[in-house]
C-alpha cells in the first residue's frame, strides 16, 4: 500500500508535497479531490483523526471568507461533509493518508521528513 495525497491539481502546496515524495522515492497516488470529491464518511474520519473539523478546513481561505455567515455556522457532521463536498476548496491541502491510515494536513519538508523517516538528500 502507498501513502495517498488528497489536494487539488493546481495547488502549490500540494505540488511540493507531491515533488517531495517523488524526490525520496516514496511511492504514493494523488487524488484531486475537485475531479473525485471524498466520500462523507472519508471527510468525517480524516476530521475526527486531526482533532475536530476546524483542523480540517481551512478557514483563512477566500472560500471560508465569501461564505454565508449562517454556511459558517455548521455544527454536525452532515453539515460539515455537504459543506465540504459543495466547496472541496475549504479542506487544508494537501491531505495526506499513510498506508496506517494515519492523516495529516498541510507539507512542510520538516513535518515530511519526520513523518517519512529522515528523507535523506
Amino acid at each position: 500500500m502507498t501513502t495517498t495525497l488528497y489536494g487539488l491539481d493546481n495547488c502549490d502546496t500540494c505540488r511540493k508535497a507531491r515533488n517531495w515524495l517523488k524526490r525520496f522515492d516514496i511511492p504514493h497516488t494523488f487524488v484531486d479531490y475537485r475531479a473525485e470529491r471524498p466520500a462523507p464518511d472519508l471527510l468525517k474520519t480524516w476530521a475526527h483523526q486531526l482533532g475536530g473539523w476546524e483542523k480540517l478546513v481551512n478557514r483563512s481561505s477566500p472560500t471560508w471568507r465569501n461564505l454565508p455567515e449562517a454556511r459558517k455556522a455548521a455544527a454536525s457532521d452532515p453539515e460539515w461533509t455537504l459543506l465540504i463536498r459543495e466547496h472541496p476548496t475549504l479542506v487544508r491541502r494537501p491531505v495526506t493518508v499513510t498506508a496506517d491510515g494515519a492523516v495529516s494536513v498541510g507539507f512542510s519538508d520538516k513535518a515530511y521528513k519526520e513523518r517519512f523517516g529522515g528523507g535523506k538528500g
